[in-house]
């Protein structure tokens, strides 16, 4: 093709019905009959995550992100469909991990 194109692509996001997470994927069927599926690594807090913390998940209302709250972690279907990992700054995944590890009640020795 030569010259530039004359219209803007338009990315079409179908809305979310189901999320499963498992060890190493996160996967996400669309309502238009797509699975996107991406490794967890690409979402470091699901990747520290317990399998729990993992299924409690909210689809917002509009059907465009998904929300976990007690990650405090929200990944939105365009940048899902679109490949991109998380933007977290390292700096910041380090502060939650943290704060994470505070939380935690000492492990029975």
């Amino acid at each position: 093709m030569n010259g530039t194109p004359s219209a803007a692509v338009t990315l079409a996001v179908s809305r979310v019905v189901k999320v499963t997470v498992t060890e190493d994927t996160l996967s996400v069927d669309l309502e238009d009959g797509r699975t996107i599926s991406a490794p967890i690594g690409w979402y470091p807090r699901l990747a520290h995550a317990t399998p729990a913390e993992r299924a409690n998940l909210q689809i917002s209302s509009a059907g465009y992100a998904i929300h976990w709250p007690d990650l405090d972690e929200d990944i939105g279907m365009e940048g899902l469909v679109l490949g991109k990992k998380s933007t977290e700054s390292p700096a910041s995944f380090a502060r939650w991990l943290e704060q994470r590890k505070q939380r935690q009640p000492p492990s029975a020795g």
